[in-house]
């Protein structure tokens, strides 16, 4: 059966494909009440939007539908520091997040399409993080033990967990991204050395743990997306510390980027095609949104509104299937608001 259901999407989504890249369309929201920024992470095919609000004084969660219905929620017990997490969201319409409690400790949660929230942690954590969840619903995150030392997990759809380390001779796992688990259950993020160098990494479904650095990385590598073929995407840092985008394909091979005139580029994430949406900021300091096609090819938008000063812009975070990206902006007053752009 689930064969049959990823034969039936695949071919909804060639037909999709085949239509090409169109004229763009940028939407742009706010979820009410949102006195701190709307923040949306993840788009699935059909246009559905997830994310975290924050009004004054904590964050919540936010669904948007197709249609622009939006809808809020916040996990039972949610306060602390930061409140309700939404990250990622499956193709089923689960959404996994994290939350903060009363006593600002972190816990995941998953959030099913009819509105019903689990939450979980790590056994024995002390916090537990969410970033992904997959198709077939394995979730991806981190937890901190006793010790306060960070551990990357895999949590089965039927809830057992599996822990892993980065090589050995490293320590502190980072977290992944809202894209970092593919259908397959492999996974991609970074973790520190212990000379606080960053290292991009593959988990592939066995279990077998690969760093990730091209060629040109003399300093930092960040690993923040795969998709189903085994594409990797992420940025790097060279010798003078300038940021730039590479594709790492199945078979380990390079390719780098950069967006033309851009000071730093930074991709976000790809999908199920290869095209890949991410920030660049330019030499004032502002950021910009780019989409790179499976050609290559680079095309780059800023939403309405964006400010024009440095630290501000557009920013996508995520890229469905079909090719409708989402993501924030910041105004000219500093206020962050939700886009949604369609090819």
């Amino acid at each position: 059966m689930k064969q049959l259901l990823f034969m039936c999407i695949t071919s909804v989504l060639l037909l999709v494909a085949q239509c090409g890249l169109q004229a763009q369309t940028i939407t742009t929201f706010d979820v009410p009440g949102d006195v701190n920024g709307t923040y949306p992470y993840m788009i699935i095919p059909d246009g559905t939007i997830t994310g975290p609000y924050c009004d004054a004084t904590l964050c919540h969660g936010f669904l948007r539908s197709p249609r622009g219905v939006i809808t809020t929620f916040d996990v039972q017990g949610a306060g602390g520091s930061e409140g309700t997490i939404p990250v990622s969201m499956s193709l089923a319409g689960t959404i996994a997040g994290y939350y903060t409690d009363q006593s600002d400790v972190y816990h995941a949660f998953l959030r099913d399409h009819r509105g019903f929230i689990t939450t979980f942690d790590f056994p024995r954590s002390t916090s537990t993080i969410a970033y992904d969840i997959n198709l077939e619903g394995t979730v991806a995150g981190f937890y901190v033990d006793k010790n306060g030392v960070r551990h990357g997990y895999m949590r089965s759809p039927d809830g057992r967990f599996t822990s892993f380390d980065p090589p050995s001779g490293t320590f502190e796992p980072i977290q992944c991204a809202a894209t970092c688990l593919n259908p397959e259950g492999s996974l991609v993020g970074m973790y520190m050395d212990g000379n606080g160098l960053y290292h991009g990494f593959l988990r592939n479904r066995a279990g077998r743990i690969t760093s990730i650095d091209p060629p040109q990385a003399v300093n930092d590598t960040y690993a923040v997306s795969i998709n189903a073929a085994g594409t990797i995407i992420g940025w790097y840092f060279d010798a003078v510390s300038v940021e730039h985008g590479y594709v790492r394909k199945s078979d380990g091979t390079f390719i780098t980027f950069d967006v033309p005139g851009a000071a730093g580029t930074e991709p976000g994430t790809i999908n199920f095609w290869g095209a890949t949406v991410g920030d660049y900021f330019d030499p004032s300091g502002v950021y910009h949104g780019f989409q790179r096609q499976p050609d290559g090819t680079i095309i780059t938008f800023d939403a309405p509104g964006a400010g024009i000063d440095p630290g501000e812009g557009t920013w996508p975070y995520c890229i469905s299937a079909l090719g409708a990206s989402t993501g924030y902006y910041a105004d000219g007053d500093g206020n962050y608001h939700g886009f949604v752009r369609k090819p």
